[in-house]
């Protein structure tokens, strides 16, 4: 069977791909051979800027099947029929590391969904933990800078770590996650995920509901030491990639169970603590969970740039039955992640393969930009209203509105009856085995005893102290141990 031609980019066909052209047998090299210029400037272009968090990401394919009849609760399309099947793309990654970084790594881990839904794109980012370090989007950028590379020297540094934390007590309950036994997961297959933030659910009556995910593995949670976690990333730091696309490629297809908890909107101003609180989990007691349908991982891509490094998720990505809650972190974040996707990729981000509606077409009045390749025809206006058959506006809201009062200022959230920012990292700490416990105390006084300043210690030291006395008292004892040494 003969080969196909190998052409330019411009379908000119190539004649010699092993030889550059060049001022004879020994000469130098010309400016005219334009199929070398065009190979050497598009290989300098190859690579875009990485993602400022969750630079290191692995994807697959799957779909997503209802299981439960949740019609009571949203009239989303793609959940409406018990046994309907929406195709899916899943972005697992590591959060404050690099592109070059490792897998096995005490991190927290993005779990990015994007359902391709008959009525659009369903975008659905979270993390494998229930709740976040901060509550409020404006200290996100503080946050991250204080995790990241240290601009001095060049690496991430306990004391710029350490002393966020000492100035940010809501990050007691998260800490209290990251530093257990979760905080380093096996494998991607082997822990959960969770939409972390509030949203809102809408039923076909217009009666509104307020949402937490839960995707339950099933294949069991596995986590690693720090010690195993330290062995792996040195042996393969590509070893979460490696056993997602390997698994997939045995046909041993990963899967989670997805649960919902659901609180009547009314509750919301009631509760004990704010439901909107990112810090913060909805006890199961209160709203237990109610489960949806099987999500099913069970295709690999086919190029990791162009659908994994390329895929765009925004959480303001909805559909008719779902919205945002009054979540500050959730409503930052609504700007934040479709912004950085313009500046990495570019304003026509959306019309990339990955990114671009699979069951329905996009239909919008947006125009030109780099990379455009959205021609409407010769005809075609590009404003609206118009008198030409353009697309229009359907006039039904995706979700119901949410009540505002009061003045414009920069409020402190709300409080309620229970808020505090230490109680359930303190409840998290007595959930914990003897075992657990002493693993989360050694992990916290590893990173803690190599802070410099002695206040921004005991700083951190009181937030564990409030949580719990004994949690507080243990963490204290070992970094003393540790610096003594």
């Amino acid at each position: 069977m003969s080969k196909r031609v190998l052409t330019t980019e411009s379908g000119a066909p190539v004649a010699d791909n092993q030889n550059s052209a060049t001022a004879g047998a020994g000469g130098p090299l010309l400016l005219q051979d334009q199929h070398l210029l065009e190979k050497l400037a598009r290989f300098n272009r190859e690579r875009i800027p990485e993602r400022v968090v969750h630079a290191r990401g692995s994807g697959a394919y799957g779909y997503f099947e209802v299981t439960d009849d949740v019609t009571g609760f949203t009239h989303a399309d793609f959940l409406n029929t018990v046994g309907k099947r929406t195709e899916v793309f899943l972005r697992f990654s590591t959060v404050a590391d690099n592109l070059g970084g490792a897998d096995a790594v005490r991190d927290p881990r993005g779990f990015a969904l994007k359902f391709y839904t008959e009525e659009g794109n369903y975008d659905l980012v979270g993390n494998n933990t229930p709740v976040f370090f901060i509550k409020d989007p404006i200290k996100f950028p503080d946050f991250i800078h204080s995790q990241k590379r240290d601009p001095f020297t060049g690496k991430q540094e306990p004391d710029n770590v350490w002393d966020f934390w000492a100035h940010a007590p809501e990050a007691t309950h998260q800490i209290t996650w990251l530093m257990g036994d979760r905080g380093i997961p096996a494998s991607y297959r082997h822990m959960n995920g969770y939409g972390s933030h509030t949203y809102q659910w809408t039923n076909a009556e217009g009666e509104a509901f307020f949402v937490k995910y839960h995707f339950k593995t099933n294949q069991g949670i596995r986590s690693l030491s720090s010690e195993q976690g330290a062995e792996i990333a040195g042996k393969d730091p590509n070893s979460h990639q490696t056993d997602l696309l390997q698994a997939i490629e045995r046909g041993v297809n990963p899967s989670w169970t997805l649960h919902v908890q659901i609180m009547p909107a009314a509750d919301a101003a009631e509760y004990r603590f704010n439901p909107f609180d990112l810090t913060k989990v909805w006890p199961h007691q209160d709203y237990p969970l109610q489960r949806v349908g099987r999500l099913v991982l069970d295709r690999n891509p086919d190029n990791v740039f162009a659908e994994v490094e390329q895929a765009a998720f925004s959480p303001n990505n909805f559909v008719p039955g779902i919205g945002p809650s009054p979540d500050k972190m959730l409503q930052g974040r609504l700007f934040a992640y479709a912004d950085a996707h313009r500046y990495r990729l570019g304003v026509n981000h959306t019309l990339l393969a990955v990114n671009a509606p699979k069951a329905t077409v996009a239909n919008t009045y947006g125009r030109d930009g780099f990379m455009a390749s959205n021609a409407q025809g010769r005809a075609a206006k590009n404003y609206e209203p118009n008198s030409y058959d353009g697309p229009a506006e359907t006039g039904r809201p995706l979700s119901a509105p949410i009540a505002v009062h009061g003045h414009t200022g920069t409020h402190e959230a709300p409080l309620h009856t229970k808020d505090d920012h230490f109680f359930q990292a303190g409840e998290l700490y007595r959930l914990m085995s003897a075992e657990e416990k002493s693993r989360l105390i050694a992990n916290i006084a590893g990173g803690l005893s190599q802070v410099s300043r002695d206040d921004v210690i005991e700083k951190n030291l009181a937030h564990f102290h409030a949580a719990d006395p004994e949690y507080g008292r243990r963490v204290a004892e070992a970094v003393r141990a540790l610096r003594e040494d």
